[in-house]
């Protein structure tokens, strides 16, 4: 019954560490889509800093 609990224990952790980790990779993949949709507007707009 032990063993039970420590194995569901360690479930648990791992499912909460694996959604964050999921969570901050789409954050990430937000702010790039912004940074990408913003450099792409000032390329059309003729302002960009190359």
């Amino acid at each position: 019954m032990q063993k039970f609990l420590g194995l569901g224990a360690v479930l648990a952790l791992m499912a909460v560490a694996g959604c964050e980790t999921v969570q901050g990779a789409g954050r990430d993949m937000q702010h790039a889509g912004q940074a990408i949709s913003q450099e792409s507007a000032e390329v059309q707009a003729g302002q960009a800093n190359w």
